[in-house]
């Protein structure tokens, strides 16, 4: 590259940019990007910054709704974008991906480029709150000059919603296989981990990673939990790996946790260690409401953890119903603990999954190939900005000017209201 690209990847918090997104970040730098990182500060920021990533903080981006929060988000993000003034803006959905798309249009950012991790929206979802997910959708997709698509049913939605097809990209999404594989340190770990609970070795360790929010299926969890213990299932042991997230709409409570503690639950907190915990694992459970393409069943798969996940977008993609590990219905306790009676009972069937899970990991979930594609993306959009030599593939479009009427005022009023707060 004969010249240094400044890139800028905005989102809402700083774990965001240390857990999921640094192993890119530094992939963009290797390949001779500037790389800027924008989020409300936290305790990652350190690790950011020791990974040789800069990180600028927006104090207003928050997680909760609040109109107020977000207009002032909106300008501290103008005064970044001023600052650095980037040839490619990267946000990602939803609150950054909103603001930032807007944001990035209106300081004539050149290339804007937004990560979709997944539509707020389920189709059992009640009207109003999809219609207020799509529509911001729709309005944001105007800002934009690509979209990188976690999840292929997200792609057909964005096209109902007005996206033009060469501005979509399936991205997928991936993660270290280097890290999360079966070698024998990592079994040792887990093993080790099991003596260290008081786990003997004819129980069935049943786990999750999730933050302790309810949609992420926590109560259908519990509930199943307590079908287990009345039916009479005591060797099966259930870990819980995550953060709580006091004052957040939709935490898990303390009464709830403290409950299932009774019932010799272990809530492990927050670890950086989550490979170990999955090689403790006989059984991996993810019943939550939304998801994008959720990496924690990524990772379990990639260590051959069956899984029993959701029947949603998102879990649809991770786990292949039968061969993998289990699909249920969303919002039901019973068939969840019904699917994890059937797969404890059955060590056979768990270890011809865990066979298929690696394969479907190692052909599906690399990490290396979303890298690939996304610096494929730039370089195409550089090229068709001008910035860079070579002749862009037809495919790849510039701003899309098409006209979404359904928007249009709500556009109007949004920069409105940003310019006047």
């Amino acid at each position: 590259m004969t010249f240094t690209p400044r890139l800028v990847h905005v989102t809402t918090t700083d774990i965001s940019i240390d857990w999921l997104l640094s192993p890119q970040l530094q992939a963009f730098i290797e390949e001779g990007y500037d790389v800027t990182t924008v989020s409300a500060p936290g305790p990652h920021v350190a690790a950011i910054r020791e990974a040789g990533i800069r990180h600028v903080p927006i104090r207003s981006f928050t997680r909760s709704m609040d109109p107020l929060s977000d207009l002032r988000a909106a300008r501290e993000l103008a005064s970044v974008l001023a600052d650095v003034q980037p040839h490619i803006l990267h946000t990602h959905n939803p609150k950054p991906g909103l603001i930032g798309r807007l944001m990035g249009h209106r300081r004539g950012v050149p290339i804007v480029v937004n990560t979709v991790h997944g539509l707020y929206a389920q189709p059992t979802d009640r009207l109003r709150r999809k219609g207020a997910v799509y529509a911001a959708e729709a309005l944001a997709l105007r800002f934009s000059d690509m979209e990188l698509v976690q999840n292929e049913e997200d792609v057909t939605k964005l096209r109902q919603l007005g996206a033009p097809r060469n501005k979509l990209v399936h991205l997928g999404n991936g993660v270290d296989l280097d890290r999360f594989s079966r070698t024998a340190t990592n079994r040792a770990r887990g093993m080790r981990l099991r003596r260290n609970l008081g786990i003997g070795p004819d129980t069935i360790v049943v786990g999750t990673v999730a933050r302790l929010v309810w949609e992420k299926g926590y109560r259908e969890l519990f509930d199943a939990i307590e079908d287990l213990q009345r039916a009479g299932y005591r060797d099966i042991k259930v870990l819980v790996v995550g953060p709580m997230e006091p004052g957040k709409a939709g935490a898990v409570d303390v009464a709830s946790i403290d409950r299932m503690r009774d019932l010799g639950v272990e809530f492990l907190g927050q670890r950086t260690d989550v490979e170990t915990i999955y090689s403790a694992l006989d059984l991996f459970v993810l019943p939550s409401h939304r998801e994008g393409v959720p990496r924690a069943a990524m990772e379990a798969s990639a260590m051959g953890v069956p899984v029993i996940a959701t029947d949603i977008r998102g879990c649809r993609q991770v786990v292949d119903d039968g061969t993998t590990g289990l699909l249920v219905p969303v919002g039901r306790s019973r068939p969840l603990a019904r699917a994890i009676v059937q797969l404890a009972s059955a060590p056979g069937t768990r270890s011809a999954m865990s066979q298929a899970a690696v394969r479907r990991a190692h052909k599906h979930f690399d990490q290396n190939r979303v890298i690939d594609l996304t610096l494929d993306v730039y370089k195409r959009q550089l090229q068709a900005a001008g910035f860079v030599s070579g002749q862009p593939e037809s495919v790849i479009n510039l701003r899309y000017e098409d006209s979404i009427s359904l928007v249009e005022d709500a556009a109007s009023k949004l920069e409105a209201a940003i310019e006047a707060a």
